[in-house]
Parts: structure tokens; sequence; C-alpha cells
């Protein structure tokens, strides 16, 4: 019956006719290996902050960006840990509010569209501040599977882990070691103390950042500062996905901030040098 409404009328055939082009273009063309057909796809990345110089601090109220960005149609989607948000402050040196563009680093995509473009932060000489307390954590993990031609990531996540809290501290520590008094606490990671398969160089960078906390801690005992660090579970943040646990039962940023207030509200002859922080029922 088809086959016969087609040979009386003409304008169904132009239309079943465009419609097998279409099919056939999309099957042919989009999907075939080499050709140029794209899709959009959108991301949520953080926003990080990159060349802070010592003795600075910089806050800002965007941390996400939105990322826009084009892929082959037959290539592998771009997982969010494969694209980095940038503010670069290596040139700032004068206290104040500045206006800094968003720079995404990945060298295997193309950028689409990209919100924001730029990002308003407030950069402070930690030298001019009173700074009793500095709570630091800093946080990236990715598979050493996706690392295999990219050195850079393992170079990024120990520069952030880890090289980003011994700035801060380094930075905070003259006007402590002045005023004799003061209190620095690392959240660091379980990983710090386990094995973690699939993040390596986010283990690596959590065990360093636990060294280097145990020893500072002996340094400073002599000029009454106190080092801490905790060592939380599994917490329910964007840092890793959690598929197949329960978020129910998993730590959530409130026990962690209040095992820092524990800390800082400990009398002055005592201090707690480590923290290892479960969920009571595993996720």
């Amino acid at each position: 019956m088809l086959l016969n409404l087609l040979k009386n009328n003409f304008g169904l055939k132009v239309l079943a006719v465009c419609l097998a082009v279409t099919a056939w273009a999309y099957f042919h063309l989009a999907a075939a290996p080499g050709t140029t057909a794209k899709f959009d796809q959108t991301l949520a990345v953080p926003i990080v902050v990159t060349g802070l110089r010592t003795g600075y601090q910089a806050r800002y109220a965007d941390k996400v960006a939105t990322v826009v960005i084009e892929v082959p149609r037959n290539g592998t989607a771009v997982k969010p840990d494969q694209v980095q948000a940038v503010l670069d402050v290596s040139d700032l040196v004068d206290p104040g509010f500045h206006n800094v563009p968003v720079k995404i680093v990945s060298p295997d995509v193309a950028i689409r569209s990209l919100s924001p473009a730029s990002v308003t932060l407030s950069l402070d000489r930690l030298e001019e501040r009173v700074v009793p307390v500095s709570v630091d954590y800093v946080g990236d993990r990715r598979s050493i599977a996706l690392s295999y031609d990219r050195f850079h990531d393992f170079e990024r996540t120990i520069q952030l882990n880890y090289l980003g809290t011994i700035k801060l501290v380094m930075g905070l520590l003259p006007a402590m070691r002045e005023r004799r008094a003061g209190h620095i606490i690392n959240i660091s990671s379980i990983a710090g103390k386990n094995a973690l398969p699939n993040g390596a160089a986010y283990a690596a960078s959590k065990w360093g950042l636990n060294g280097l906390s145990y020893s500072v801690a002996e340094e400073l005992r002599g000029h009454n500062i106190r080092v801490s660090v905790i060592c939380p579970g599994s917490t329910n943040t964007d840092l890793s996905p959690h598929a197949g646990k329960d978020t129910s039962k998993m730590l959530q940023p409130d026990d962690v901030a209040h095992a820092v207030a524990m800390l800082v509200t400990q009398t002055p002859q005592s201090f707690v040098s480590e923290i290892i922080l479960r969920p009571t029922q595993k996720p």
C-alpha cells in the first residue's frame, strides 16, 4: 500500500528521498572514522588558582566553570578531570580586587564556550593579617591510566595537593613565629595512610602531606605553634564519583569541620597531631 501511495504522490516521493539521504549521511558520514562530524559536550570544571606567590592569599566566589567542548561524534566523551580551569595570578603583586581571565588547560579538546570567562578575586598579603589558625585543604584525583602520555597530570596533582600546602604554610609561618602562637591544620586523606587504586598521584601527594605535617610539627613545637593533620575516609564531596556507595553513610563535610573545631579548642598545653576519621558504617 505504501509503495502504491509513493507511486501516485510526487511530494511523498521527494520526502522519502530526503529522509533516506539524511539517514545515509548520519550513519556513513557522522559516524565514519576520519570525518569531521562533531557534537557538543558540557562539563562542570573546578576553577583553581595557579602561580600564587608565597605570602599571598587569593579568595574568589566562582568555584566552577561551565565548559562546552567539541567532541568527534565517533570519539569518546571527555571526562571532567581531563579539563582544568585555571586562574593564573603569577603576575599579580598588588593586594586588592583583580579580574582574572579563566584559562582552560587541556591539549586534547576544542573549546566552544566558557562561562565565566573571567573571575574577580581578592588578593591579600598574609603578612598583613593575623592568622592564628590555618586550615589547609586542596584536592585533585585522577587515575594513572589516564596519564600514560600526560606526565603533567602527575606534576599538577603533586603541585596542587602537596606543594600548594607548603606554599600556604610558608606564607603563614613568619607571622605565627613572630606572635609565638598558631595552629596549622592540614586536611589530608585516609589515602595518605593506605594504598589507593586508581589514585596513585593523589595518594602519593597525601603521604607526602602527612610526612610534612609530622616533621613540621616537631620543628615548631618549641615556637608554641601546633601542627595537626586530619585524614578523613570516604567523604561525600565532589572530589570523586560515589557510584555504588550509600552517600548517607559517608562522612559529611560537617564531620570534618567538627574535627577541626575539636583541635582548635584544645587546652594550650596539648595538641592532637593526627586524626583518622572514618564513617561509622562502611558506605
